[in-house]
């Protein structure tokens, strides 16, 4: 049976989310990837344990991660089941639905009747009463806003979930999503979107800057830019990178000899920093507190315990930023 180590909160740091109570550590983990049945239950749980012995309490789920969907939160049950249970209390466990989940009209978008039977689903697949955070995936262009933000407020009201989130948002639908979350008093602290060096887009949108208006926190995912943000490719392709493993991610002509040259001058900036371009990458997004946390993906423990590095060193010279902010605009955003 797995014990947890004593010193786990010596090192992670925690910010709050907004000015609510919640609070996260800098670095979290992301089930999207490494935990569907195509991986090992074994690696699973190493992924799990180095995680927590470290300070990560966060664990970031939805009803698709897979493969197969369902598959990440019916895995993470089986470890909460028989190893982590014990530590329910202080974990972070959220999900989220919004994205195509079963065939029909009502296994995806927005609805209240799709958000409130997937969150069911979900439960059991995790075997909990309750999730911590239950998202929004995706803004539904069809379904009216305050039907969705209903549901979330149901989910909550239900004891189902504790806090609301929303994930893949703009500003603008922030601020009308979350005056109706206000009028329904339901406590909506969270918005996760993707944001990088070589992803702008929250910058462009609005929904950085209303979100710290707001006092609403964010969580970025693929802070790493599905793995160019890395050492990983500036020498070829890996036999077992994910490009050449799953194709649904990270394709091979994203890694063009422009964006190669563009990953190699943030790479000798961050070894000029006493960092990997990973952990810069990583520094770079929680540089002024205005990202809570970053979402980290994992095939091997390792990798979290090199990830975890950056929080030490997050402090940026003026000289430094304008270099990245000059590397990062020499092409078009990247999108996975």
């Amino acid at each position: 049976m797995y014990k947890a180590s004593e010193k786990r909160y010596e090192t992670m740091k925690y910010n709050r989310l907004g000015n609510s109570g919640l609070l996260l550590p800098a670095v979290s983990l992301g089930f999207w990837h490494n935990f569907g049945d195509t991986a090992s239950m074994e690696n699973m749980k190493a992924l799990c344990f180095t995680a927590f012995d470290n300070g990560i309490t966060y664990f970031d789920l939805a009803n698709n991660y897979g493969p197969e969907p369902g598959s990440a939160e019916r895995n993470l049950g089986y470890i909460l089941k028989n190893e982590l249970g014990a530590y329910r209390d202080e974990l972070v466990i959220s999900t989220k639905a919004g994205y195509d989940m079963w065939p029909g009209p009502y296994g995806s978008w927005g609805s209240r009747k799709y958000l409130l039977a997937s969150l069911d689903q979900s439960l059991q697949r995790l075997g909990l009463e309750y999730v911590d955070i239950f998202y929004h995936h995706r803004m539904d262009p069809d379904t009216p806003l305050e039907e969705s933000m209903g549901a979330l407020a149901q989910a909550v009201q239900s004891g189902k979930a504790l806090y609301a989130g929303l994930s893949n948002y703009n500003g603008a639908a922030l601020e009308k999503a979350a005056a109706i979350l206000e009028e329904l008093h339901c406590p909506f602290v969270i918005n996760q979107n993707r944001y990088s060096i070589l992803d702008r887009t929250i910058e462009e949108n609005g929904l950085k800057e209303t979100a710290v208006k707001l006092k609403k926190g964010i969580i970025a995912f693929s802070p790493l830019a599905q793995g160019l943000l890395s050492d990983r490719y500036l020498d070829g392709i890996p036999q077992d990178s994910r490009i050449r493993t799953d194709g649904r991610f990270l394709q091979e002509k994203a890694l063009s000899e422009e964006r190669l040259d563009q990953i190699r001058k943030l790479n000798n900036l961050a070894r000029q920093r006493g960092q990997t371009l990973a952990g810069m990458a990583l520094a770079w997004i929680l540089k002024d507190g205005e990202v809570a946390s970053v979402l980290i993906g994992a095939s091997k423990a390792s990798q979290i315990l090199d990830n975890i590095k950056a929080i030490d060193h997050i402090d940026f010279t003026e000289d430094e930023l304008v270099l990245i902010d000059s590397i990062s605009k020499e092409l078009p955003t990247f999108v996975r």
